[in-house]
């Protein structure tokens, strides 16, 4: 699996909005229940909080999607 970038440009996102954001769900409602059904990795543990805050720095793996993405803040160069 090739790591990702994406950079925000504010201070975090929740893994709600990330996965809505790499088009890994539709809506935004769809979120609670992909938690639910497949293993998300912040930073190497589990996840299943939709609200959960990413940083910059953080690293998401999606093992279902064969995805790893990691969070860069807009001042962080490449």
């Amino acid at each position: 699996m090739e790591e990702e970038v994406l950079k925000i440009d504010s201070d975090y996102l929740t893994l709600g909005q990330l996965l809505k954001y790499v088009d890994i769900i539709a809506s935004g409602g769809m979120a609670k229940w992909y938690l639910s059904e497949y293993m998300v990795y912040v930073n190497g543990e589990s996840e299943n909080r939709r609200g959960k805050k990413l940083y910059p720095g953080d690293l998401i793996e999606f093992p279902h999607e064969n995805r790893i993405i990691r969070i860069y803040g807009l001042s962080d160069s490449d």
